[in-house]
């Protein structure tokens, strides 16, 4: 039996995406239904890529002693629109790895891609439509559309994620403490999400704890 055959949804999006009412995460996005099972997006959006961008330990002081744990920073995308991000704790480094993509797939945005440089008259979604911000922390990233054969202006986990998505052209700029991976990688994520708030209904990022 196949992974698809063994899936049952426990959601009505679910629900409907087995049933093929939907058929693509563009559809599954602009439902307006609530995105909580990770075999919806393994179901419209084979072949995703994920990307490990950051691993720490973590240590904790319980009643019990000493307790550490591994929390990883996890971005996904199918380079074509999509993208993912999120973070997970476990005992276990690939275990931490496993839940982050877990639920970077519910945190799966469309992003809203174009030519929206004025130096740039290609009709092809190479970079941004237009400026957008991210925050998380103390780290603000700005993504601004550039033309096409640029590049990708931007340091390496940035890069990262923005490749992920299928953005192959863009200037940006950052600012805080740049060298917390995790707050760079989810100010980046926050960017494209807010980028893309009409399309995707402005949701929540989910994130796990362990």
């Amino acid at each position: 039996m196949s992974d698809a055959d063994a899936w049952e949804p426990k959601t009505r999006l679910g629900r409907k995406v087995l049933d093929e009412e939907i058929t693509t995460m563009s559809d599954a996005l602009n439902s307006g239904l609530q995105l909580k099972e990770p075999e919806i997006v393994d179901h419209l959006l084979p072949g995703l890529e994920d990307e490990v961008l950051d691993i720490n330990m973590v240590q904790r002081m319980t009643d019990s002693g000493r307790r550490v744990k591994f929390r990883c920073c996890v971005a996904i995308g199918n380079r074509d629109g999509f993208v993912g991000y999120a973070e997970g704790r476990e005992d276990q480094v690939g275990a931490a790895i496993q839940k982050a993509i877990e639920v970077a797939k519910m945190n799966i945005i469309e992003v809203d891609r174009g030519s929206g440089s004025w130096e740039d008259r290609s009709d092809q979604p190479h970079s941004l439509t237009r400026r957008t911000e991210g925050k998380a922390g103390s780290v603000t990233v700005e993504l601004i559309p550039a033309p096409e054969g640029l590049g990708l202006a931007a340091a390496e986990n940035v890069r990262k994620i923005l490749e992920l998505a299928g953005i192959q052209d863009a200037w940006t700029k950052s600012h805080g403490n740049t060298r917390t991976t995790m707050n760079l990688a989810k100010a980046t994520y926050n960017a494209l999400r807010n980028s893309s708030q009409a399309r995707t209904g402005g949701r929540r990022l989910e994130e796990v704890e362990g």
